[in-house]
């Protein structure tokens, strides 16, 4: 009786060179592409749920920033936007299926995201200011991971510092006094 031993190939040895950040130039064609990904993707689940809409593309902090505006497309966004993180994260795995690379690309439908964001900010420079007067930390409501990150931003443009505590879904952001 004779036995077929298997012999484990060797394992790839890692690059000892760092890998080359992609020059401006094919970050913005890489960026470009997942746009168009995306805006495929997204007319294809406009006509199937026989909605009227239209794509922009943008680049936004080197992020592919596709937006969805036109007739009433709320059915799109969900209440608090729920619908719109669910359908943010089907058009990056759509994206992911295409390129075979993972995106970090934002999705905005009928403006929902960028009037939160608005909103966002300007709740956070009044948290800011509060902390600023009192001295003490201010926890805010849970956030989505979007909503943290404006917050986040808004708070250290500000001259403040926050940082995240909590599980998902009630992870929330302290704002911190100066130190």
């Amino acid at each position: 009786m004779s036995e077929d031993v298997q012999t484990a190939s060797p394992r790839p040895q890692p690059s000892s060179q760092p890998e080359e950040p992609p020059t401006e130039s094919e970050l913005l064609q890489r960026l470009e592409t997942e746009g168009d990904a995306a805006a495929d993707f997204l007319e294809e689940l406009l006509d199937i749920a026989d909605l009227d809409g239209d794509i922009d593309l943008d680049v936004d902090n080197d992020r592919a920033a596709v937006s969805v505006v036109g007739g009433d497309l709320s059915v799109l966004v969900g209440a608090g936007g729920v619908v719109l993180e669910a359908l943010q994260e089907l058009t990056r795995l759509a994206v992911l299926q295409e390129t075979g690379e993972r995106s970090r690309l934002m999705l905005d439908v009928a403006g929902h995201r960028a009037a939160r964001r608005a909103e966002l900010q300007a709740r956070a420079q009044h948290a800011a200011e509060s902390v600023r007067a009192s001295g003490e930390s201010l926890r805010l409501d849970p956030m989505t991971p979007f909503e943290r990150k404006v917050v986040h931003d808004a708070v250290a443009a500000a001259g403040l510092v926050s940082e995240s505590e909590g599980e998902e879904p009630q992870r929330r952001v302290v704002v911190l006094p100066a130190r």
